[in-house]
């Protein structure tokens, strides 16, 4: 670790953040001084009910409180139960604000831009509410989405959550199987879907897709396609499909009214990436997922009104519904749909400067891709508003650090996050008013009680781990969908360690009060007994700059297990021996001998899930000939045979 911080807020900046000002507030309700975030954090999960009070007030819920206790059963986890006297609408939160304010700028590959006010956001929201009660939709019924990230989306999903009923999205890259494993799982009263979708500069249909999806939903009322592609598409092919804007063409404006319901109404069904199985069917309420995402928004990434917050993402991944809170702190959303590579890797920072982004939201890899590109954005691109950059789905390493704060902006905060579908929202991540330290998550999230357990379920500091959160939380989920016993849930989450919540993530808590996490613990290599995280290979190698990206995995070899590395090299370099002997020494150099794979292996491409992350299981699977149970969760499935039968892992 290094010995100063990579960043340090100036004395103004920790001034004028909003955690700051929420500490003082805290602090005259708990009758306390709270110098620092390590005080702040620690009555945050000793005095939970407090601490949840001034989140709702400070973050400006809109909603009746009630009158009950705000944290029933804080002992039991799971169990415990958050404002269970309130009532509240996800949708009423989201579309506050002054009417001509602006709510979204969307943006698409093919370069088409749609700019939404607040006021014609409530209007949309209206229109959709509408057409779902003319449908028979009702509350706590499903509503499926097979959608892109736009501004449709984004009004029909608060046009359901509305109503009270559940929106469940996927994106519009997968395939049959993959919707109907999780669509026919939680039987959608409604479908919505596009026409089509727009990437890598290429155009791809889906209503021959959408008309075998419909036929194996047997319980649909109804379809709505929203054109993409087509300004008029073609849906008399499809049972009970209906184009979109005839519907809204049919419906009068009325008053947008908002019922309110119970803190633990149910608002989403997220589903677990499914590479190993069916997908669980994860459901989230919208209390939980609202407090949680204005906690996050505005004390950990400073989102305030007038903010500009753009997060790459699709509709299959969380982070879409992270972002779509993001309104409810009166700030705007920025969305892109399409590759972010299309035409080349300055189209995010072209959106950023033209659109005076304050907060990019993207992933580790995509940085890495930008540093591979040798790109600069600080040299080519005015970023001034650009105050904060986050990145989650897979490990940010130490150098991508580097290369924000040289070749990005110097002058910004960059929080590794990190948390998951399972809680749609982070146990770790930013302290606007703290420093950053060099490949480190800054800190624990506020209200979120996180240590790290050694095998025997003690909680240790500067050993690897697993992370676990030792107490309740708004955003846990209320269960998963058919599983009325909850048996599925409690064997996820709370079967290694009872009563605290393990996420699954092989991680170490630094002296600095932050965190560091070494990969997935199901994707720990063990040769020879010593547990190693897979992120700790993947930041020496993927430093060389003849290695694009790489996967590594520990493969059973003669009562023990060797570890075998995969790399996708550039085009014009191959693996011989000298770049063999080249990535050994780097990784022996930088951690230990331990650490050098047995093998290392070329590969044209690496398997990943819709949302961009690795599948070492996966790849395990394949090469110990066990079937990969389910493919259609891959963005490219084809990869996997790449790994397949390879004579070299059996000599």
């Amino acid at each position: 670790m290094t010995e100063t911080p990579i960043w340090t807020p100036s004395t103004a900046q920790r001034e004028r953040a909003r955690v700051t000002a929420f500490a003082r507030a805290l602090s005259l309700r708990v009758g306390r001084p709270i110098p620092d975030y390590a005080t702040l954090h620690a009555i945050s999960v000793n005095d939970p009910a407090e601490f949840w009070s001034a989140v709702w007030d400070e973050c400006g819920v809109i909603g009746h409180r009630g009158v009950d206790p705000v944290v029933l059963d804080a002992d039991r986890m799971p169990g415990a139960r958050f404002f269970p006297g309130a009532r509240l609408n996800f949708a009423e939160n989201a579309v506050r604000g002054p009417a001509e304010a602006p709510a979204i700028v969307a943006r698409r590959e093919d370069g088409l831009e749609r700019r939404v006010t607040r006021g014609e956001l409530r209007a949309d929201v209206g229109r959709w509410a509408a057409a779902l009660r003319d449908a028979g939709v009702q509350a706590g019924d499903r509503v499926g989405a097979i959608v892109p990230n736009s501004a449709d989306t984004i009004a029909a999903a608060l046009g359901v959550a509305s109503i009270g009923a559940v929106w469940s999205s996927c994106s519009p890259d997968f395939g049959v199987r993959g919707v109907l494993d999780r669509f026919g799982q939680i039987a959608p009263r409604v479908l919505i879907s596009v026409d089509g979708y727009h990437y890598g500069g290429k155009r791809h249909g889906l209503l021959d897709k959408l008309a075998d999806i419909v036929a194996g939903l047997p319980g649909l009322a109804r379809t709505f396609v929203v054109p993409y592609l087509d300004p008029s598409p073609q849906v008399d092919v499809i049972p009970g499909a209906v184009s979109w804007p005839e519907v809204r063409a049919s419906l009068r404006d009325g008053p947008l009214a908002f019922e309110r319901f119970p803190f633990d109404h149910p608002l989403y069904i997220l589903y677990s990436s499914g590479t190993t199985g069916i997908p669980k069917c994860i459901v989230h309420g919208a209390g939980g997922t609202l407090v949680q995402h204005l906690k996050e928004h505005q004390l950990h990434c400073d989102i305030g009104a007038g903010d500009r917050v753009f997060y790459f993402t699709t509709c299959g991944w969380m982070m879409w519904n992270w972002l779509v809170t993001v309104l409810a702190s009166e700030a705007t959303i920025l969305l892109y749909d399409g590759s972010p590579f299309h035409p080349d890797g300055r189209v995010l920072f072209d959106f950023a400067e033209a659109e005076r982004m304050t907060l990019l939201g993207t992933s580790a890899k995509y940085l890495g891709a930008v540093e591979k590109a040798g790109l600069s954005p600080a040299a080519t691109h005015h970023l001034e508003a650009l105050r904060t950059i986050t990145s989650t789905g897979s490990v940010l390493p130490p150098e991508s650090f580097d290369f924000v704060y040289t070749h990005i902006k110097p002058d910004v905060h960059l929080a590794s996050i990190s948390g998951g579908t399972d809680i749609v929202g982070c146990f770790v991540g930013g302290n606007p008013a703290g420093p950053v330290w060099r490949g480190e998550i800054q800190a624990p999230g506020l209200g979120m009680d996180v240590a790290v357990f050694d095998e025997a379920g003690r909680a240790v500091r500067g050993e690897k781990g697993e992370l676990v959160c030792r107490r309740p939380f708004p955003s846990m989920p209320l269960g998963f969908w058919n599983d009325e016993d909850g048996r599925k849930y409690h064997a996820a989450y709370f079967e290694r360690f009872p009563g605290v919540w393990c996420h699954g993530d092989y991680a170490e808590l630094t002296e600095h009060g932050g965190l560091v996490i070494h990969g997935r613990s199901d994707a720990v290599l063990n040769p020879g007994g010593v547990r190693i995280g897979t992120a700790e290979i993947y930041r020496q190698v993927e430093q060389l700059p003849e290695v694009l990206e790489s996967l590594v995995v520990g493969q059973r070899w003669h009562g023990d297990e060797r570890i075998v590395l995969f790399v996708r090299l550039r085009d014009d370099i191959g693996l011989d021996a000298t770049m063999m002997a080249k990535i050994r020494d780097q990784i022996r150099r930088n951690t230990t001998p331990r650490h050098v794979p047995a093998l290392i292996l070329a590969v044209p491409d690496i398997p990943r899930t819709k949302s961009g992350k690795i599948v070492e299981l996966a790849v395990r699977d394949i090469i110990h000939g066990r079937p990969v149970k389910n493919r259609e969760a891959l963005a490219n499935p084809e990869a996997l045979e790449l790994f397949r039968d390879r004579p070299e892992l059996e000599s």
